[in-house]
Order: C-alpha cells, then sequence, then structure tokens
C-alpha cells in the first residue's frame, strides 16, 4: 500500500512538472542561502585564525586610548607614545623579546609616472623581527641609517608591482609625497588577510626619517611587541599594564588611557564579528523556507480542490481517509525534500563561488546541511498536513458531484 501511494504521489508531482518546480523555488532558495551563507561564515572565521596564527600567538600591541580597537574612551586624545616608552618596555618586562615602534599614515608613492596611495610606515628593525618579515631582495636598514634617519626605504610587494611592475626596486629612487628616498630592501609577500586586506601594500622607513620629514613630530603610535618563547602572554600583558601605567604617571583608581592586546584578543572579537552576521544572514535566509512552506500549503490545497473528483472516486471504491492523507502529505514530503536536495547543491556551488571571490577557505558544514535538510522534509510535513487533511476528510458523494 506504502509503495502504491508513493508512486500516485510521485506521478501527481510530475503530472504538473512546472507548478511543482516553481512550488519548490521557496524551499530551494532557503536552503541554499542558509547553506552559502553559513559556509562562506565558516570560512571567513578559518581565514581569521590563519592571519592570527601568520601574527604569532606571541604578540602582544600596545595602543593609545582604552577600548581603541573598538572606538572606547579616550581614542583621539590620549597622548601619544614616545621611542623612550617602547625602549623602556623592551628592557623593562623580562618577557619581552623585542618591543618595535610604529607610525604610519597613507601617503601616495611615486615612480615616474606610476604612483599609488600606500600605508608608510616609520619604524626600526625590530618590526621585522617581531612581525616575522623576511627580505625577498636587497636588504634591512642598518643601525647608523635608523639613528641618523636616512630616507632609505624598503617596499611591501603590492606596491613593488604598482611602480615597478616586474622589475627590481632595489636601488631605484621614489618619492612619498614631497620625500625622495632610495629602496634598499623588497619583502616576501604576505597575501591578502582577513576581509581582503593587502598585508604588503606599504612602505617602511626608518623611524626618525618618518618622524622629521614626513609626521613632523616624535609620536609613536603603537608597540608591536614580541613575548618570548615559552612565557605566560597573559603574564606578560599584566607586567607591559604596570609598567605602562608607571611610565604615563597613572595614578591609583584612574583608568588606563592606553590598552594592551593580543593576538588571541584579535581572533575573538574578529570570529565573533563573523559569527554575528553570519547568524543574522542566515537567519533571514531561513525566512525564505516558512515562504517555500506557505507556498507548499497554497498549491497542495489547489491541487486537493482540482482533484476532487479523484478524491471522490478512491473514497467510493474503498480508499480509507487515512490513504487519501498519505498520499498527498507524501507529495507535499517530496516535493519539500527535493527542494532541498536541489538547495544543498546550490548553497554548496554559491558557498564555493563566495568562497573564492573572498579569497577564504571552502568550509561547509556538515550539520547546516543535514539540520536544513531535515528542515525543508519538517516543512513539507507542517505545511502538508492540513490540505491532506482536508483531502481526506471529504464527503464521498459531494466530491463525485464536484465539476
Amino acid at each position: 500500500m506504502l509503495a502504491e501511494t508513493l508512486r500516485l504521489a510521485v506521478q501527481a508531482i510530475f503530472r504538473n512538472a512546472l507548478r511543482s518546480a516553481l512550488t519548490m523555488l521557496g524551499i530551494v532558495i532557503g536552503v541554499a542561502s542558509v547553506i552559502a551563507m553559513v559556509t562562506v561564515g565558516r570560512g571567513s572565521t578559518e581565514q581569521v585564525a590563519s592571519d592570527v596564527r601568520k601574527l604569532g600567538t606571541n604578540v602582544a600591541i600596545v595602543v593609545p586610548g582604552q577600548g581603541a580597537m573598538r572606538g572606547g574612551p579616550h581614542v583621539g586624545t590620549a597622548p601619544m607614545f614616545t621611542l623612550r616608552i617602547n625602549d623602556a618596555v623592551e628592557a623593562g618586562v623580562a618577557a619581552v623579546a623585542v618591543s618595535a615602534p610604529i607610525s604610519q599614515t597613507r601617503e601616495r608613492a611615486i615612480f615616474g609616472s606610476a604612483n599609488r596611495m600606500t600605508e608608510v610606515v616609520g619604524t626600526d628593525n625590530r618590526y621585522f623581527e617581531a612581525a616575522r618579515w623576511q627580505v625577498a631582495a636587497g636588504r634591512l636598514f642598518e643601525e647608523g641609517e635608523v639613528r641618523a634617519g636616512r630616507t632609505l626605504c624598503i617596499l611591501g610587494e603590492t606596491l613593488r608591482q604598482a611602480l615597478f611592475g616586474s622589475g627590481d626596486p632595489v636601488g631605484a629612487t621614489i618619492r612619498i609625497g614631497a620625500l625622495s628616498c632610495r629602496v634598499i630592501g623588497l619583502l616576501r609577500s604576505k597575501g591578502a588577510s582577513t576581509f581582503g586586506a593587502d598585508q604588503d601594500d606599504f612602505v617602511i622607513l626608518p623611524l626618525a626619517a618618518f618622524q622629521r620629514r614626513i609626521a613632523g613630530n616624535s609620536d609613536v603610535q603603537t608597540l608591536y611587541v614580541s613575548i618570548r618563547e615559552g612565557a605566560a602572554v597573559d603574564a606578560a600583558r599584566e607586567e607591559i599594564t604596570r609598567l605602562m601605567r608607571e611610565l604615563r604617571r597613572i595614578g591609583p583608581g584612574e583608568d588606563d588611557d592606553f590598552e594592551v592586546l593580543d593576538t588571541r584578543q584579535f581572533a575573538t572579537m574578529l570570529t565573533g564579528i563573523t559569527g554575528i552576521l553570519t547568524g543574522l544572514l542566515s537567519a533571514v535566509a531561513a525566512v525564505s523556507l516558512l515562504v517555500g512552506g506557505i507556498g507548499i500549503m497554497n498549491i497542495m490545497l489547489v491541487s486537493v480542490t482540482e482533484r476532487t473528483r479523484e478524491i471522490g472516486i478512491r473514497l467510493a471504491i474503498g480508499a480509507q481517509a487515512r490513504d487519501v492523507l498519505a498520499q498527498f502529505l507524501i507529495e507535499a514530503i517530496i516535493l519539500s525534500m527535493l527542494g532541498g536536495v536541489v538547495g544543498i547543491l546550490a548553497g554548496l556551488g554559491l558557498g564555493l563561488a563566495g568562497a573564492r571571490m573572498l579569497s577564504v577557505p571552502f568550509a561547509p558544514d556538515p550539520l547546516t546541511v543535514l539540520v536544513s535538510f531535515g528542515f525543508s522534509a519538517l516543512v513539507g510535513i507542517i505545511f502538508g498536513f492540513f490540505p491532506a487533511r482536508r483531502a481526506a476528510r471529504m464527503d464521498p458523494i459531494e466530491a463525485l458531484r464536484h465539476e
């Protein structure tokens, strides 16, 4: 009996193939959207973790202002750091391997007829050690060049391509704003970071040259601190915080006007953002499943009305009400499950396309796929039940009179 019911349900679906396909469309869109959103969100999360691993698990970043990364108090009003503070952190905290002073701005770099707006960074050789940058060509700064503030520079790969194409930049002279500087090195590429930010689009100058010739002050905007291998990062952060309060003359009970962050906090913050966005978008996409379910119920009600005489004949020749109920309910479930299968395939395809477009890993979630398929079947059961019950409750005599 079940096999016969299935056969009748499938026949009814393929008898009106176009209408059945349009009925499934809401389910297809809902399932595909949820799977695509979750897949891209998981890929973005994995990319965040990968980018943080590139920075290292033993890096702390000290910035002026409490809550600076989230727009908190004192941002823009807290005094900048100085080179003396940076050196005091490096010398005064045993867990610190190196502390690199960093100041930066954006300027236009020019070589011949080529130009590009880029990040201009002022620092010293400690930054290359802390950030694990390696030289692809040329060399790093010499200590005397850093102290003297020589107008020398080291390029990132993106800026090299913009200014020199495939040529060798070492030895050439470029302009950064109104400043001329000689290129002495090229750094190895690190590629795009999370959300597509280009990690290679910059030029690095000695800090003294940056301060005198570009910034016009002695400010240090950021301390990039490398923690020694094996040292406890949390303990190092606490020690850095204690020393910074002394150096900044912050009294007991007063709020810090700086913040010490480590890469784990960046990872938590960024993955939290991607998780929230993925959840919101998936919730919006899931509404399409409800719309699809309403579409199934609407079409099944139309189908019941169209096939009233058929229902009356089946009931008149001995079919039980439960048989009619099962037939229409199975039709609704098959429609929703077919929509779920097509939606899964479409969602995985869209997820793959989105991952490639955003340059993040393709990371489908098997649990999401299973839940989406199960939910599509549940939609068929819920929204198919009422039309099926209506068909099963028909009076055979009244149904046979129906024109």
